[in-house]
């Protein structure tokens, strides 16, 4: 006979551990219910599939919602520290695709809170073994970091710039054309400056029509400074962490950013071109 020990310990090896055999088919089963759950939820809120099939979406709800339950009671049942568990990210999240379906028994529209589950998919990169690869973000968040004052440095140019056009254009328009206020004219010359062009406020006047193209000259002009920011920093980062390499030969690490050579045994610290021809 089978102790109660040896079953929670098994049980824990399908819940929580993706890397046997068991474990992947429950993470992938999971992964499925919670994406049928998901498009149940979309589709419900089209009216005329809501009107037509209400009562289907409703049971098929609830029985997601049972299915969640059961898996949330499951994980803390055979989790060594339940409490743990269930202040985790995952634990707040897993509670959070059962605790909707019950309040539609009190309030009917928060069945539309029920696409939170959209992020249990996380779960996915510990199935197909990505997060080695999300190692890779480590990239981006230093280039954000290296270029952030240029970047606010930019917006404050660019907050200004769109503040002096939005009130020469109430000056210039004024309420007959549409430009009410100087925050109206400041949210027009953003959709300008932008190139999203909405349409619902339109210079009249010769001159305003002058001011708008100016702005939207400029808006080409300076949309691309920040990917160029962005782009200079995120080379940087890679570099450096090139940089970081230990040198093949003698396993030195963190050399000189201007190193070519290892500074130790004289080795290359990259692999070097081929010529042409």
């Amino acid at each position: 006979m089978i102790k109660p020990d040896s079953w929670r310990q098994r049980l824990h090896v399908v819940v929580f551990q993706n890397d046997t055999p068991a474990g992947r088919r429950f993470d992938q089963t999971l992964l499925i219910i919670i994406l049928a759950s998901l498009v149940v939820v979309m589709l419900d809120s089209v009216e005329s599939m809501h009107r037509e099939y209400a009562g289907l979406f409703t049971g098929l709800e609830w029985l997601f919602t049972l299915v969640f339950g059961i898996e949330y009671l499951l994980r803390l049942y055979c989790s060594p520290k339940p409490l743990r568990y269930a202040f985790s990210f995952y634990g707040v999240i897993d509670l959070l695709a059962v605790v909707p379906g019950l309040l539609t028994l009190f309030y009917s529209d928060a069945q539309y809170l029920l696409i939170v589950r959209v992020v249990r998919m996380l779960r996915i990169f510990r199935i197909l073994k990505l997060g080695p690869y999300l190692k890779q973000a480590n990239y981006l968040l230093a280039a954000l970091r290296g270029s952030r004052q240029k970047i606010i440095v930019f917006l404050v140019s660019v907050s200004t710039l769109v503040t002096i056009f939005g009130a020469l254009m109430y000056v210039v328009e004024g309420p007959e054309h549409g430009f009410t206020s100087i925050p109206k004219g400041i949210y027009w010359a953003i959709v300008t400056l932008t190139t999203v062009g909405f349409g619902d406020i339109v210079p009249k006047t010769p001159l305003g029509q002058v001011i708008s193209s100016l702005v939207m000259i400029t808006g080409y002009s300076i949309i691309a400074v920040p990917t160029g920011i962005f782009t200079a920093e995120l080379a940087t980062a890679m570099r450096g962490q090139e940089l970081l390499r230990a040198c093949p030969v003698c396993a030195k690490d963190r050399h000189e950013p201007e190193a070519g050579f290892c500074c130790r045994c004289g080795n290359p610290l990259f692999p070097r071109q081929p010529a042409d021809g």
